[in-house]
């Protein structure tokens, strides 16, 4: 006899999108949010479109990369670990045995 109830088999996995994990989408976003005002300042300059194309073309590209690269090396809380790892200390001194 089956179930009438669907089977959520994604639970507790991390939020994913086109390869992306966790916190790396919303610095895609937000990186692509602020191309745009890039080149809508751009064009309302006075810059001539297809320089504001080409500039918003590679800074984009090289967001992606980046962005894509950081999401395979670290993966979803890696970064924020990584980040962390600077604030422990390398040594601890102790030069007694009393506090």
């Amino acid at each position: 006899m089956s179930s009438i109830y669907a089977i959520n088999k994604s639970v507790n996995k991390p939020v994913e999108f086109k390869g992306l994990k966790g916190q790396y989408i919303w610095w895609f976003g937000i990186g692509l949010a602020v191309l745009l005002l890039l080149f809508a300042l751009l064009y309302i300059s006075g810059v001539n479109v297809m320089i504001c194309l080409l500039l918003v073309f590679v800074i984009g590209a090289a967001l992606f990369r980046q962005v894509y690269q950081m999401s395979g090396k670290y993966g979803e809380h890696g970064m924020m670990k990584k980040m962390a790892g600077k604030y422990i200390p390398k040594v601890i001194k102790c030069e007694g045995r009393f506090i």
